[in-house]
């Protein structure tokens, strides 16, 4: 299952039943989390008035992303500003890749994570946090692996994020509440089987990061 999940962004207008979400979810919400403490809270979002503000909200961090591949940048890196100007970002077309599928998808689930309760050991070093998400995305990836296993598919969304504050009022969502993810879920047009990844080589090694192959 984990060699043939694949990021789905197209789907057929098959609808994906509330049982069959149910079951998909019943499975995901085994996913580990810190101290156990399940801080995930989860929102399924059906109506299209709603579907579409999310694609709206998503659009700012997709052209800052398409931007900067044009320019030649990894896109949204925590190490470097963008070179593209806020002007050059706001001309930027978004590919429907990007949107559609919020729309498009039989039911769409924002994730959120109850910063309260998760362990961010990492909250005080001088970099982009990123220990908590280890209580919230297993979580998240089970939820496509159990679609898989239903015949569907979807994939993990992070562009409407840098647009929290709208995504938390759309959806009531309380002040301590951080958005994690919004995940597309339908009946994929092409199920892939064969995926592309580094091999197990190329980014594991002995005892130290410049060590030896594995």
């Amino acid at each position: 299952m984990m060699r043939t999940t694949s990021a789905v962004r197209e789907f057929t207008e098959d609808p994906l039943p509330d049982d069959v979400l149910g079951r998909i979810l019943d499975n995901a919400r085994f996913a580990p989390s810190g101290g156990n403490r399940q801080g995930a809270h989860l929102v399924v979002v059906r109506d299209p008035e709603t579907r579409e503000r999310l694609a709206e909200l998503t659009k700012p961090a997709a052209r800052r992303y398409v931007a900067q591949i044009i320019a030649g940048e990894s896109p949204w890196n925590s190490m470097h500003p963008p070179g593209p100007t806020p002007d050059q970002i706001a001309a930027t077309d978004v590919p429907n890749a990007l949107v559609e599928p919020v729309r498009t998808a039989a039911a769409v689930v924002v994730v959120f994570v109850d910063l309260s309760v998760v362990a961010s050991v990492d909250q005080d070093l001088d970099r982009v946090g990123l220990v908590s998400g280890a209580s919230v995305y297993p979580l998240v990836w089970n939820i496509l692996l159990a679609a898989r296993n239903e015949g569907f598919g979807g994939t993990i969304t992070t562009m409407a994020v840098p647009e929290e504050a709208g995504v938390k009022e759309l959806l009531g969502a309380p002040n301590e509440f951080a958005l994690a993810a919004v995940v597309p879920l339908g009946k994929p047009v092409h199920q892939l089987t064969r995926l592309k990844r580094w091999a197990v080589s190329e980014f594991v090694t002995r005892e130290r990061v410049d060590g030896a192959p594995f």
